[in-house]
């Protein structure tokens, strides 16, 4: 059965997911990948959501955490992390083919309040869980992508499905995750108001008393949870963001390798193209040049 629902997913994609946009116009949060060839390391700050690779495979690493999975394989992403992407398996016979669905609290929330099944509050784990989809996930999954050939439909099926989605997700081995979602008051909403105040001021020094008030938390409780849920300490994850920031300076044309490193926090810029370094694997303007060289062989 999933075969049947993964090959007709696969078609979809095919059709959808090439350089066209529409997709993202079409059903807000729903985002399509493919690749006709392996990759280069891609970095990003990830918001909640629900991915699934159809077709190829790929490894998403967050801290010294690995996930590997193929098709049928998914991943759930709870709160905003930095996040190190790369598409491992694809080809012009058979590309990676692959969709995220953002989770919306206020869409797990409803469902938590109209349903005692998953009223508990849920487990306070990491906030990056894999596993493999069942039948029914992918078959509401499938019916999601094909409002894609019925954009008529959208507007009344779409909010249906998507709700069915995150039922089906609730009651999976992942549901616990799915639930501190929905709770506002829960230990991972308060983290992720946390994270978020992070992002916003990833430049300036670094006080994590700071962040522990933004998500009502003694600084032992603070720093605990932080690395029960990011799988790196408060340091480790803004250097993550300054680096990834950094890149996309670096990416979109400033050449001033220096002036970047300042501009995202760093004093000494021989620090910073070390850090650079050990993170993207080259110097700053090394990665970029190789980077842009892979787009382009790409194109």
């Amino acid at each position: 059965m999933n075969a049947s629902y993964l090959e007709q997913l696969r078609a979809l994609l095919t059709r959808h997911a090439q350089g066209d946009k529409s997709a993202d116009t079409l059903l807000g949060g729903l985002s399509l990948r493919m690749n006709s060839v392996p990759g280069e390391p891609v970095a990003s700050v990830c918001e909640p959501v629900f991915a699934v690779v159809v077709q190829g495979a790929k490894r998403t690493v967050v801290a010294d955490r690995v996930f590997e999975y193929g098709a049928g394989g998914y991943l759930v992403i709870s709160v905003d992390l930095p996040v190190i992407c790369r598409v491992t398996e694809a080809s012009e016979q058979a590309p990676f083919l692959g969709f995220g669905l953002t989770l919306r609290p206020s869409v797990i929330a409803s469902l938590i309040l109209e349903s005692a099944e998953h009223a508990g509050r849920g487990g306070d784990g990491p906030g990056v869980v894999a596993g493999q989809a069942a039948a029914d996930l992918l078959e509401s999954s499938l019916r999601l992508l094909r409002l894609l050939d019925r954009p008529g439909d959208i507007p009344v099926l779409r909010p249906m499905i998507e709700r069915e989605i995150v039922w089906r997700l609730l009651g999976s081995p992942q549901g616990a995750l799915i639930r501190q979602i929905g709770l506002m008051d829960s230990q991972l909403s308060r983290l992720n108001r946390a994270l978020g105040y992070l992002r916003q001021h990833f430049a300036e020094a670094l006080c994590v008393k700071d962040m522990a008030d933004q998500a009502a938390m003694s600084l032992s409780s603070f720093h605990r949870h932080f690395r029960a849920v990011t799988a790196m300490s408060p340091l480790q994850y803004q250097k993550q963001i300054r680096l990834q920031e950094a890149r996309a300076l670096l990416m979109a044309g400033t050449d001033d390798v220096a002036s970047v490193g300042l501009s995202v926090g760093y004093e000494s810029p021989s620090q910073f193209s070390r850090e650079y370094a050990r993170m993207f694997g080259a110097p700053p303007a090394r990665d970029v040049a190789r980077v842009r060289a892979a787009v382009l062989s790409n194109a």
